[in-house]
């Protein structure tokens, strides 16, 4: 593999993005929730439907940014993984995970994937690896495990025969029971050596009180949503070897990486895990 740095403006094609701002996106509507500016109207709708259903969803949205950043360091810095494969990057959000992996171990790899040609754009422009490790973007669907691992930007990034971390932070809830999200996991999975690491995020209402999801908000824009109980995000983790703590509410998975005030789980409303693979 070359040490191929990518995301700066021009290094895989100048063309204008194509986005279509009458449909809602979900790095969009998170963007928003956020106080971002790289939304649209259809986008800021669906936001605002969602809030009216979820108030606390800002809160867990930054805490999921925040057990992402638990998880890459930990993986870095203690499980000693170099490479991070990101299904579901959403807008650039500094620090991203290539900063934080890299800030441990310079010479780390990141391969970032999303569909959204906003965060396309702005991935090309604002993703800059160290000179001694690398990242990229593949514009791909994350229910196509298949093309996106014979992508050549990942097997120029990623060597498949040393452990990487598979990364799935905001995304999975986004794949309804009809797109076989168990299966999507699974045949990433599959293609992973042994020693290799899933940290996964899921939004649950099991800490919510009855009434409280933002899944028909999601719905009535378009965007396909589904909440999944403990029990349903234990499957992602089958034939995989939990680390400590295991199965806990996002909040929960290791603070002390990150000391500070932390959300309770009836505010965030997420379930996290890493797991390895033997």
């Amino acid at each position: 593999m070359t040490s191929d740095v990518r995301g700066k403006k021009g290094t895989e094609s100048d063309e204008p993005p194509k986005i279509d701002t009458s449909v809602a996106h979900s790095a969009r509507i998170y963007d928003y929730i956020l106080g971002g500016k790289d939304n649209f109207e259809a986008d800021r709708r669906a936001a605002e439907a969602a809030i009216a259903r979820n108030p606390t969803m800002a809160v867990g949205m930054r805490a999921n940014r925040a057990v992402m950043r638990r998880m890459t360091a930990y993986l870095a810095a203690e499980a000693g993984v170099r490479q991070f494969l990101d299904i579901g990057t959403g807008l650039p959000t500094s620090p991203n995970m290539h900063e934080i992996a890299q800030r441990i171990a310079p010479q780390a790899r990141v391969v970032y994937v999303d569909n959204d040609p906003i965060v396309l754009a702005h991935a090309r422009a604002l993703l800059i690896s160290t000179p001694e490790g690398a990242c990229t973007y593949i514009d791909a669907d994350a229910r196509d495990p298949e093309a996106i691992l014979a992508d050549p930007k990942l097997s120029g990034t990623i060597d498949l025969s040393q452990p990487v971390a598979l990364m799935l932070f905001g995304i999975m809830h986004f794949l309804p029971d009809s797109d076989d999200p168990r299966s999507v996991v699974a045949r990433f999975l599959a293609a992973l050596p042994s020693g290799s690491y899933l940290a996964i995020q899921h939004p649950t209402t099991d800490f919510y009180p009855p009434g409280v999801g933002s899944q028909s908000a999601y719905r009535g824009a378009g965007i396909p949503f589904q909440y999944r109980s403990k029990d349903e995000f234990a499957r992602f983790l089958d034939g995989l070897a939990l680390v400590d703590p295991g199965i806990t509410p996002m909040v929960e998975w290791r603070p002390e990486l990150e000391p500070g005030p932390q959300p309770s789980p009836s505010e965030a409303g997420a379930y996290a895990a890493l797991a390895r693979k033997p």
